[in-house]
């Protein structure tokens, strides 16, 4: 399975105008796609970052879509008011507990690791990282997206609400401390965001 994440710096005011838009003009395009599987929305009202993941069943069937794609995610822009960031992610774990709902919020952190160490960053993430995510306080789901190429990789969890992912705020930095110590991975970045579409159809891949 594959992702596409395309990321808008939005204009504030122009969010919810955006998250109309992906819902009702981007997700009908998508859906006439083979090898289409589910998109999600995250959402940062504070700094404006808004970031949009397609789910694929196969490599192909993303970098097929790109084409067709491209004037819906130009409109997505205009809309965003900004200037879209896309990147390209085998989906290498995706676990969960139980669908996401209206007021999900989501932890993102990014990271890098020598990309001859991916898979036993890997393993570190199923063996440590994902059981101690399960064990939060309204746990959904989690996923790790990877770059083999470059050794980047993008760690998600979602919760049943944002007040129950900043509840665990503490425990997630001990986490994210502990586990990039033991995968010797650098964090890039590290964001929370509110879930405003929550339509992936990723099965579980542990």
């Amino acid at each position: 399975m594959y992702a596409r994440t395309t990321t808008f710096l939005a204009q504030p005011q122009s969010i919810d105008a955006g998250i109309e838009h992906v819902r009702d003009t981007v997700m009908p395009a998508l859906e006439r796609l083979d090898g289409y599987t589910g998109l999600s929305l995250l959402v940062d009202r504070s700094t404006g970052r808004c970031i949009a993941t397609s789910a694929w069943e196969t490599e192909e069937a993303m970098r097929t879509s790109t084409e067709s794609i491209r004037p819906v995610r130009d409109r997505a822009a205009e809309i965003f008011g900004a200037t879209p960031d896309v990147e390209h992610w085998e989906i290498a774990v995706l676990h969960r507990d139980h669908q996401s709902g209206d007021g999900a919020g989501v932890r993102a952190t990014w990271v890098k690791v020598d990309s001859n160490h991916i898979d036993e960053a890997l393993d570190v993430y199923k063996t440590s990282v994902l059981p101690a995510l399960e064990e939060l306080e309204g746990f959904c789901s989690a996923s790790l997206l990877i770059d083999r190429a470059s050794g980047r990789a993008v760690s998600s969890a979602s919760y049943d609400s944002v007040g129950a992912m900043e509840r665990n705020r503490d425990k997630l930095d001990r986490l994210r401390s502990s586990g990039t110590q033991e995968a010797g991975a650098e964090v890039l970045d590290d964001c929370s965001f509110e879930l405003a579409i929550a339509h992936l159809r990723v099965p579980e891949m542990v």
